[in-house]
Parts: structure tokens; sequence; C-alpha cells
């Protein structure tokens, strides 16, 4: 191939796509909902990249990332670009949303998150009879969308490598390599053909321990594609770590560009880099705090003194950040001016690129000691089950849900007028107790064991404490995308965290008045809490973490006194933030178990402590899970296969391994439920088997939320009489 152009000053390796007011939520929904077409649904995501390619112009940034737009997740966009499309979904009216949704009589892939972040992927499946088959339309036809507006663009697709070992075989499935990188050559190819001058292949998989077959993998691929004859000039991107071993295995092969984090990784080996455009990143896109000019020039020049040529770029790509700090009025100005959301973020890139890097170096970084683990411990197992069960009285097999109710738009209108002062808190608090009374007359009608309060009160599990503790900042717009059409706002941690009172306690002793059967007390984790934050960089994690702890601690030691039965605090985050390199993971399970275990040792003995961890692969950190020493576990088991359960053996508590995929509309049969215990009670005692969905039910609606339920527990029933169990 020719010697491609310079690479242009500036870039950033991938930007937000939902739109700055959640745009793509809304067609999406509205093309699930029937209300819209799939032309209309696909006109809308041309006007939002026009949008975003037009604004990332005029903000100056000289190198345009086109194909990071995804109508739902872009590693299922690579799945449909190489042909991984598996054969059940070819006859459904549209794969691409059967495979990230399911249909009535379809289940969908599976998901899990995307490395330590909380956005979500689709699992792709990648077996030994997969026939790749490539399909250029979306890559290309973004070139050629931006093209049209005069604006030449780098399409940007996942790598290889990454997408091979993220698929359902893990490194099994590099024995498809070879395949895989046809397609790949492919498509160089034809972007060499369309004039593309720079191609990006995104492998964060390298930032990860990926032993000998893995390096051999990234060898083979990238001498494979560095060589081939036509093709664009080739960065490779490697977000959210330090490449380590990977970077001279990397650095050895013909390609012309390499981006690199030097915001989570660091400047070690960057001798490798000699002769190589290095894309620095030196800009965060996981965190929303300004980037320090003399840290980010510092490390700049590093980069400078062996690169042939240095990019200014981010860390990752901007899809983990909000939008625009402008949009964001009701913040504290002396908040606002410590923020850089991702138009900041661009900015900040920009700036960086037209200057000279010169000036002094920065001060060393001062790090805080680490604040002594509190203590705190419960009674033994064995004794806290005994009382449990005394006070209890559950039957076999019990029955529950994960905590919320669907959120009818009833509710969100009241919130939002509440919010604009057009509606009294009074008036908005008596809707908030009719719809508890709503959710627990339905599930007293199903008949479900253990109830919820359905959390009508709660915009986000995470939000909804920060907007009741001190040291958080919410956002009125900062909303972030974690899976397909789903968003949050995650809160800014700014300061020191405490709690002023009672956060929960009035809507759950609300919901126990209204029954005889036991209600749970429903709370967020405190390394959920942190994880799905925006945190303070001035402190060790695990100190912040502490911090939030106290405060739960505080918020069960009233829910106890308040007489509620059974609490749960949920840590779906416990494995996300497990550091992507082994050797840091048993310091950081230590410390998150000992603040999990910190949050919930005011609780006696007699009551229930339940935890909740879903779409994350709980079964790599089982051993942690067990270490939380919460009476009852429930778990995200539906969508994956059941594949926890291969793991359960040793777990010496209740568990309950979810058997409703919450996060497709499609409704289980009761015969699915029932397979799905059945399973469950290969691998687990009935009498620590519990029986619950997936996750929350806030995003179903009623009519498919009593349908589903309503399955569960007939299920429930007949295995019980079946096996004799009442």
């Amino acid at each position: 191939m020719s010697t491609p152009p310079a690479f242009p000053a500036s870039t950033v390796l991938g930007y937000p796509r939902i739109g700055p007011r959640r745009e793509l939520k809304r067609a999406l929904e509205a093309y699930w909902d029937g209300r819209s077409t799939r032309e209309e649904l696909d006109r809308a995501g041309a006007e939002l990249r026009e949008r975003t390619w037009l604004r990332l112009a005029e903000l100056g940034l000289e190198a345009l990332p086109s194909n990071t737009f995804s109508l739902y997740d872009h590693v299922l966009d690579t799945a449909v670009l190489l042909g991984a499309v598996p054969k059940r979904y070819l006859d459904a009216e549209d794969p691409y949303f059967a495979m990230a949704r399911g249909t009535d009589g379809l289940a969908p892939l599976r998901m899990t998150k995307w490395f330590d972040t909380n956005y979500h992927y689709i699992v792709p499946e990648v077996g030994p009879d997969t026939a790749f088959a490539l399909d250029t339309a979306k890559p290309l036809g973004e070139v050629r969308q931006a093209r049209a507006l005069g604006l030449e663009t780098r399409p940007v697709v996942l790598g290889p490598v990454t997408f091979l070992l993220l698929s359902e075989r893990g490194a099994a499935a590099l024995d498809r390599l070879g395949d895989v990188l046809d397609c790949y050559e492919r498509l160089l190819a034809e972007l060499a053909a369309e004039g593309v001058a720079w191609a990006q292949l995104d492998e964060p998989a390298l930032v990860t321990d990926l032993g000998p077959a893995g390096l051999a993998a990234v060898r083979e691929a990238y001498e494979r594609l560095g060589g081939a004859a036509a093709r664009p000039g080739l960065l490779v991107a490697a977000p959210y770590g330090d490449l380590g071993e990977a970077l001279p295995v990397l650095a050895a092969t013909p390609v012309e560009a390499i981006g690199v984090d030097l915001v989570r990784g660091g400047l070690d080996g960057v001798a490798a880099l000699a002769g190589k455009t290095v894309v620095a990143g030196v800009v965060s896109g996981r965190d929303v705090w300004r980037t320090a000019p003399e840290r980010a020039a510092h490390a700049l020049r590093t980069v400078r003194a062996h690169a042939a040529h240095v990019v200014v770029g981010t860390s990752c790509s901007l899809l983990h950040v909000p939008y625009d700090v402008a949009a964001e009025p009701d913040l504290d100005p002396a908040l606002r001016a410590r923020l850089a959301f991702a138009e900041q973020k661009v900015a900040e890139v920009v700036e960086l690129a037209r200057s000279s890097w010169d000036g002094p170096e920065p001060a060393a970084a001062s790090v805080p000691l680490a604040a002594p683990v509190p203590a705190g411990e419960r009674a033994p197992y064995a004794v806290r089950a005994a009382a449990q069960a005394e006070r209890l009285g559950l039957p076999p097999l019990p029955v529950t849900t994960i905590g919320s109710f669907p959120q009818t738009g009833e509710l969100r209108a009241a919130r939002a007028a509440v919010a604009a002062g057009t509606l009294p808190e009074q008036e908005y608090d008596r809707l908030v107790e009719a719809e508890i009374e709503r959710a627990v007359r339905v599930q007293e009608r199903l008949g479900l064991d253990v109830l919820v309060h359905g959390e009508p009160e709660r915009n986000d599990m995470v939000q909804y404490f920060a907007e009741h503790l001190d040291g958080f900042a919410v956002t009125r717009e900062g909303w972030v995308q974690s899976y397909g059409s789903r968003c949050t706002r995650p809160p800014i941690l700014h300061g020191d965290v405490s709690r002023p009172g009672p956060i929960t306690v009035r809507w759950t002793r609300h919901a126990q008045s209204l029954t005889d059967r036991p209600v749970k007390g429903m709370l967020t984790g405190p390394v959920t809490i942190v994880a799905w934050s925006f945190v303070r960089d001035d402190l060790p994690l695990r100190d912040v973490v502490f911090q939030v702890a106290e405060a739960i601690r505080e918020e069960v030691t009233d829910l106890e006194a308040a007489g509620v039965p059974v609490i749960q605090v949920d840590e779906p985050a416990l494995r996300e933030l497990l550091p992507l390199r082994r050797a840091s993971r048993a310091e950081y399970l230590e410390w998150s178990v000992a603040a999990y275990r910190r949050a919930t040792s005011g609780a006696g003995p007699a009551t229930q402590i339940h935890t909740h961890l879903c779409y994350s692969d709980a079964d790599q950190i089982l051993a942690a899970i067990d270490g939380l020493d919460a009476d009852v576990t429930t778990v995200e088991s539906a969508r994956s296969g059941g594949r926890i359960l291969g793991a359960v053996g040793g777990f010496g508590r209740g568990l309950g391994p979810g058997v409703y995929d919450i996060h497709s509309p499609r409704v289980p049969g009761g015969e699915e439920v029932e397979r799905l215990l059945r399973e469950a009670l290969q691998a687990l005692p009935a009498g620590r088997l519990w029986v619950n969905p997936d996750c929350g039910l806030k995003t179903r609606t009623y009519e498919q939320v009593e349908a589903a339920l309503a399955n569960v527990v007939a299920a429930t029933r007949r295995l019980r009489e079946e096996l004799a169990l009442d």
C-alpha cells in the first residue's frame, strides 16, 4: 500500500450517540412500539450522525470518526458486519433487534458489561460453523453520508481480536481468527477503494491479561492486516488501561498508528512506539473532570520524544460521558467550573493540539493514605438462617422480585411536574402511595412470597440516593447510554459523603402496612453507587466507597428499627469495577467486600439481607459474592442460559438464579420457567433456591410483568407439588 497521509493533529476515539436530548431513545421506542417505521428510525439515526460530525468540525476537531454511531450496540454491529448472525434470527422480521431484544418466540443474545464500564454489549455467538460474510453497508454508508456534507471521516470498527475474545466462547473463538481476518482484509480493501485515508480498529482487549495465545493472535492479526496490499492507514486503539506486554507486540507490526490510554495507562514502555504515529489519549473519556493541562503536556512531551508523530486524543470513546456542561444551569458554579463533558473534552483536545506542550513539569501527585477499614460483622449464617426462618415462615422456593415495578407515564410526568414546581409535593406523595399499593396488590394477587414496594418514588437506583446524600450533585441532561435505549444520569460525587436523614424508610413502612407478607427494604450498595457516579479523584476510591458504606449502614439500621424484616442491598457493579489486570483484583475484592459487609453489619440475625447482581458475569467472582455474606443473592441467569449454575456448587447461602429476562419484552412461558427451575435444582438444594426475575421490572409494562410473574408463580407451585416441598 502507499504511505497514508499524515494523521491530523487532533481526534477523539468516539462520541456519544444517544443525542443531546436522548433523541435516539425516543426514536427507538417509537419503532419498537409500532408508532414509527424502520425508515423513520434510520432517518433519526442519520440526523444524529450529521449533527455530531458538523458539531465536531465546528469545534475544530481535525480528524472525525465515523461508524461509532449505533442503533443499539457497536459489538452487535460488528457481528452484523461480519455476518455472524445465528441462523435462528435470520427469519425474524428485524434480525438486528431480534438479537438485541428477542421476540415473542425467540430469546435475545446474552448481554453483559463492556470491560469495567456500565455500558452493556450484546455477546456475539461465534462457533466452529459460523459462516462469516462481510457486509460493509454501514461503515461505507457513513463515510459517504459524511462526505456529502463535505467532511472526511475515519471509520471505526471493533478489532478482530477483541471481537472474538468478547464472543460467547471467549479465547476458544480465536480458532476462527483466520476466517475473521479474511473479512477484515476485504473491509480494508473496500475502504481504500472508497478513498478512505485512515481506519481505526478498537482493541480494548489488549489492556487485559492476554497470555501467550492472545498475544500470538495480536501478532498474527496485525502482521496480516498491516501487510495487506490495499488498505487505508491503520490506527489500532487500546482504551481503558495500559497495553503492557501487548505494546511491543503491536508496535512490531506494520500498523502505522497506535492509540494509547495515558489516563488509565502509564508512560512505561513508550520507547516501543518509535517510528509510529501515536494517538495520545491524554483527555479522559471516563470522567467529567477538566484535564490538568500541565499533566497532559508532560505526557505529550514524553511521547513526542519517541514517536514519529503525536496526535492529541481522548483516552477512550466519549460514549461514557454526557454531551455538554452548558445544559446544566442548576449546578453550583464552582462545581461547573471543574467539569468537562463531551463538548468540553473535544475543546480540550483541540486546544492541546494547538499548544506547544512546553511548560514546567507537573508537581508530583500526592497520594492520600488510605483510611482504616471500619470493622463490622453479623452473626454466623447458621444462626441467622434459623432466626429468619422462624420470623418469615416462607415456603420452599420462595418467589420474589428484584425491586422496581413498571414506571408509568403518569408517574414520570408527575415527577417532572414536581421538579418544575407545577405539582405540589403532597399530591405527588399521594400518587406515589397509590402506586405502591398497586404494586403490593398485584404481587398479593399473583401469589408472590416476599414483596417489594415497587420503587415508584425513584428515578434511578443510584441517582435517587445521590439526591438524598451530601457530597453529590445531580444533572438535568447528563444522560449516558447504558444499552440500547436505556440511559442513566450518573451523579457527580464531588465531596465527602454523609446521610442527612432516612431515605427509604417512609415508603417501605407504608408498603409493609398494606400487607401481612414480608416486604423488602430496597437499597443500592456502596460499590454500585460509586461505580455508577462520576467520582472525585482526590481520594483513593476505596475511601470514597467506605464513606458511602457508612451512609448505607445508617439506612439499614433505620429500616430494621422500623420493623422491616428483609433488606436488599444491591451490588450489580461489584464485578464491573473488577480491575482488568489479574494482579490488582485481590486487593479490590478485599476492600469492596469489606465495604459491603460494613454497610450491612448493623442488621440483626433475624433480619434477612439480600443482594443482587446482574449482567456482569457473576460466575467469575462467586467467591467474592459468597464473601459478601448476604443471606440471599439474586443473579442474572435466564438471559445467559444458566451459565452461573455450573459455578455455584460451593455457594453456601440462598441463591436466586433469574428465570425471567426482563431486558426483553417477551413474556416467558410457564414451561420455560419450569425448565430453568429444574436446571437450578440440579445445582442447588431446594432449601436454598429462590425464584426471581433477572433484574428489576422498571422498564417493562404492567401487562408484561403480570403475565410473566403469573407464569413464574404457576411454574414454582407445580414444582413444589411435584417434589412434595409444601
